[in-house]
């Protein structure tokens, strides 16, 4: 069987040009395509916003993180050029950020338009408690960073977002610049990182695991999901796999954990079938976001986070009927009896205090 090989998609239109799995905007994903022009798939490729985004997954990663996909036609010939290529990936020590940054960053003085709306949910002693853990940081323009923090405590990278402080949504106007951007990506522009440093991320919330090793661990899909859980539900380890995608080799560090993953409405079919494919990590997929969704949830694109806020949210008639089963369930309205129930029990919860959130 001859060689075959990958190559970054040639212009032609802006119909060759696709969505960045990892910052979001339109018509700057060049895709890696095979010698007949198919795509190996819809997450490899290259970010035209070298500067900003930055993001670049090669069939060399894409082989690396899924060697299960043998119904490849080229996965054998793949898999020897990945392996050649990730060789110096796996034996090099991951490139880091000093922690002098995320020192700065985590400040009191001054809030990050995400943690003002979260202001409006929680107490202030959750609100630092969650700051803290997270070592969530703050730009000057009031702009989050989830800061990726590894097991060995070092910095892989810091992920700067724009949030509505009114809505608590992510800013998607394309008319707005960097709306998502990255640590290392300024610190390279500035020259405080040399040109040679290479991003190799982890789980955002991965540093809890060995703080809290009894704890079981709650996998979602955005930073901003696992903030508000761990709000929520400081039982679990809530961590963040960064996007729908971002799947694989830094999973691994799962190993030997109780994980129940919960992916945003649309992204059912996709963990489910990826979760069961990695091997060594074992992860249970949540269909709780499945099986409650409205129609207007899936248009929504909406994650565990947001059918919990607006459960908790609601508002109660007075004089609700205790539930023997689940005490806890006499402070919501009825018509949320059923989806808590089923939640408390798959996530195999105690209820231990209760306030109001406004």
């Amino acid at each position: 069987m001859p060689q075959h090989s990958y190559r970054l998609q040639p212009y032609a239109g802006v119909q060759s040009r696709h969505t960045c799995p990892s910052c979001g905007r339109k018509r700057c994903f060049t895709l890696y395509i095979d010698e007949i022009g198919r795509p190996l798939a819809d997450n490899v490729g290259r970010c035209d916003h070298e500067s900003s985004c930055g993001y670049h997954y090669t069939p060399a990663d894409y082989y690396r993180d899924y060697p299960y996909e043998s119904n490849h036609p080229f996965r054998a010939q793949s898999t020897i050029a990945a392996r050649g290529l990730c060789h110096k990936r796996h034996t090099t020590v991951p490139c880091t950020i000093p922690w002098q940054f995320i020192e700065k960053s985590v400040r009191t003085d001054i809030r990050s338009t995400l943690i003002e709306f979260l202001n409006t949910i929680f107490d202030p002693g959750t609100i630092e408690t969650t700051i803290a853990q997270y070592h969530l940081g703050v730009t000057k323009d009031r702009s989050i960073i989830f800061f990726q923090i590894d097991t060995d405590g070092n910095c892989r990278t810091g992920k700067i977002m724009k949030y509505n402080e009114k809505t608590g949504h992510r800013i998607k106007d394309e008319s707005i610049p960097f709306r998502i951007t990255w640590v290392h990506s300024i610190l390279k522009s500035r020259g405080i990182l040399p040109p040679s440093w290479q991003l190799t991320q982890c789980l955002f919330g991965e540093h809890l695991l060995l703080r809290y090793p009894d704890k079981k661990v709650a996998l979602v899909e955005s930073e901003k999901t696992a903030v508000i859980c761990a709000a929520l539900m400081p039982a679990y380890i809530w961590l963040a796999t960064g996007g729908k995608t971002q799947l694989g080799d830094k999973l691994k560090v799962l190993t030997g954990r109780e994980v129940i993953a919960f992916p945003d409405v649309d992204g059912y079919a996709v963990w489910k079938e990826r979760l069961s494919m990695i091997q060594g990590v074992d992860i249970k997929v949540s269909d709780y976001l499945e099986r409650n969704a409205t129609e207007q949830d899936r248009q929504d694109h909406i994650d565990i986070a947001d059918l919990l806020l607006r459960t908790a949210t609601a508002q109660n008639p007075p004089a609700i009927p205790q539930s023997d089963t689940y005490p806890i369930l006499k402070y919501f309205a009825p018509k949320h009896h059923k989806l808590l129930k089923e939640f408390i029990e798959e996530l195999d919860l105690i209820p231990v205090s209760i306030r109001k959130i406004p």
